[in-house]
């Protein structure tokens, strides 16, 4: 039987036991995670958490909806059994039906029947990192090799004492000049989230700097059930030049190759991403957005209606 739980009605011990045991876990739906870009989330458990479901709900102007929250990629339904369609249809048809709004990503093993509402597909780009690095940089694309070799030529250096702040900075001062939809609240929100996870062991930042000691570019990976996932990166206009992100990836497959890591781009949908991410010789792979709109006309109506919340 699947329940209905509030957030201060679930038991968080069991929530995690789920999520670590389960054969589609991911560090996204872990407690703590779910707190920091989702705080006061509710869930939907069956019997005694045996599959579990994380429910993003938001409240305005009297109407529930939920959206997929930033700094997330995959949620969905987590099982420590395999788990078929019509269980996850299941999970969605117990969503309450006060919640008028919903637009939420699903994980990878989530199979979503066609009826349950809009399916959107986004694309996620994967290395394994099982083979030795040189078996895995065979896969490198030509250009990527070229860049690389940019990188060695500028004596780039790679240092794991970077702080949350000043790859964020790095950010905003460069591409997040064009991202809109993040202000401040959100910056510090993953800030909270970054440090958090090097505090719980679960995540690592590497910064790439010039000979001169100027942070040319710096990543965030979140580390968390065999995987390493690219959750949040900055780079500046000469770390292009010399491919210092390039430089970065590469230097980490090398770190943990051969393992049982998986290296999780976190994307892209981007046309442009997409083909940076293929140059290491990443996978593509599929999982889907859900949307419902049950909002009464003439709300239901309207263009990107997530602008409304």
């Amino acid at each position: 039987m699947i329940r209905y739980l509030t957030h201060n009605e679930i038991d968080k011990k069991k929530w995690d036991k789920t999520i670590q045991h389960a054969f589609n876990g991911n560090i996204y739906a872990c407690s703590w995670y779910l707190d920091i870009i989702h705080p006061y989330w509710n869930a939907l458990v069956e019997d005694d958490y045996q599959q579990v479901m994380p429910l993003p709900i938001n409240e305005k102007w009297n109407i529930k909806y939920m959206l997929h929250p930033f700094f997330s990629q995959q949620l969905g339904v987590f099982s420590k059994t395999l788990l078929y369609p019509d269980k996850v249809t299941e999970f969605i048809n117990a969503i309450p039906n006060d919640v008028k709004y919903i637009e939420i990503n699903f994980n990878s093993f989530n199979k979503i029947v066609k009826d349950s509402g809009i399916l959107i597909p986004h694309k996620n780009h994967l290395v394994d990192l099982i083979n030795t690095y040189a078996r895995t940089q065979k896969h490198y694309s030509t250009n990527l090799k070229r860049n690389l070799k940019k990188s060695v030529k500028a004596n780039i250096t790679l240092h794991k004492t970077t702080k949350p702040e000043e790859v964020v900075t790095l950010f905003r001062k460069n591409r997040g000049k064009q991202v809109k939809q993040w202000n401040d609240h959100h910056y510090l929100r993953l800030q909270h989230l970054m440090y958090m996870s090097i505090h719980k062991g679960k995540g690592i930042i590497y910064g790439a700097y010039s000979e001169r000691n100027t942070l040319l570019a710096g990543v965030f990976f979140l580390k968390s059930h065999n995987r390493l996932t690219f959750l949040f990166s900055g780079q500046s206009e000469e770390g292009k030049k010399v491919s210092a992100m390039a430089f970065i990836i590469d230097s980490v497959i090398r770190q943990f190759s051969p393992g049982n890591y998986t290296l999780d781009f976190e994307g892209s949908d981007n046309e442009g991403l997409a083909r940076f991410y293929k140059s290491f010789g990443a996978v593509e792979t599929l999982y889907y957005g859900l949307k419902i709109n049950k909002l009464p006309f003439p709300l239901s109506a309207l263009y990107k209606i997530k602008k409304l919340f």
